[in-house]
């Protein structure tokens, strides 16, 4: 696979659409965008290129990425469930699994990882809809992030809305593990993927990927895709590095998205994002 420093022919750029994952691609280990990442997207987006963040976290953690940027992107969200307007605070597009799959997960879920926690992403009009509770879990759920923001509710309650994704829990297992012995039996009621593996799977209507949910902003707003680039360092970037017309997988990401890419950049720690996008702007 090409190195950074090896510009393929077949694609001289510049990128019209630039998408990037959040956590181990854009941001560092401290959770901030790196000075060089915030220059060149500064610099990409003045020439005409649109700016896209592609992440599983919902639009209510999008906040604390956006306010470092310079601009105010457009956000694929939820692994691409829900397609979300930075600038207007409004959710423009979201695909559910039903209350009746839900329960069908639920009982799989059980089943094949006993001892799981399950939670469940909802989604409302804009990133922070008071009538809509976003992130409710069973009492077993035990969070994998340091800012746990969910409502414990009955199982029944947990399943008796639609929902963005569905989440399983048990950090004794890795998530490769998890996906493992769930993708086998799930069948075409859920996509199966992780973005972290501390032993969290999340579960999507069939077909939803951050490349379904770039394919739906593009149609809404009308953006060009054939010139299009994207960031990505885990199983849940795999379509979306494969969509657009290049791929870049982070160095030390997931094998899994190493394979799907065409080509390795720096790890999120050295502003691998900006020092790709530095080729062209």
């Amino acid at each position: 696979m090409p190195q950074l420093d090896e510009t393929p022919s077949e694609f001289a750029g510049p990128p019209t659409l630039i998408a990037s994952d959040v956590d181990g691609t854009l941001i560092d280990n401290q959770n901030t965008v790196p000075e060089l990442v915030r220059t060149m997207i500064t610099k990409a987006t003045a020439a005409g290129a649109t700016f896209v963040i592609a992440t599983g976290r919902p639009p209510r953690w999008i906040a604390e990425i956006t306010d470092q940027l310079e601009v105010e992107p457009l956000a694929v969200c939820a692994n691409g469930a829900i397609v979300y307007d930075v600038a207007t605070d409004q959710v423009l597009h979201s695909a559910t699994l039903g209350a009746s799959v839900l329960e069908q997960l639920a009982a799989i879920a059980y089943e094949q990882i006993p001892g799981c926690g399950l939670a469940v992403e909802r989604v409302g009009k804009s990133a922070h809809d008071a009538a809509t509770p976003p992130f409710v879990a069973t009492a077993g759920y035990q969070h994998a992030w340091l800012n746990p923001d969910h409502i414990e509710m009955s199982e029944a309650d947990v399943l008796s809305e639609n929902a963005v994704k569905m989440l399983v829990r048990r950090p004794e297992l890795s998530s490769d593990e998890m996906a493992r012995r769930l993708e086998a039996v799930v069948g075409d009621l859920a996509d199966v993927t992780f973005s972290t593996d501390n032993g969290l799977i999340e579960l999507s209507a069939p077909g939803v990927s951050k490349a379904s949910g770039l394919r739906t902003l593009a149609e809404l707003k009308d953006l060009p895709t054939g010139a299009s680039i994207a960031f990505g360092d885990m199983p849940n970037d795999v379509e979306m590095l494969r969509w657009v017309t290049r791929g870049f997988a982070m160095a030390g990401g997931h094998p899994a998205a190493i394979a799907a890419a065409d080509e390795i950049a720096p790890d999120n720690n050295s502003g691998g994002v900006g020092q790709v996008l530095a080729r062209w702007f």
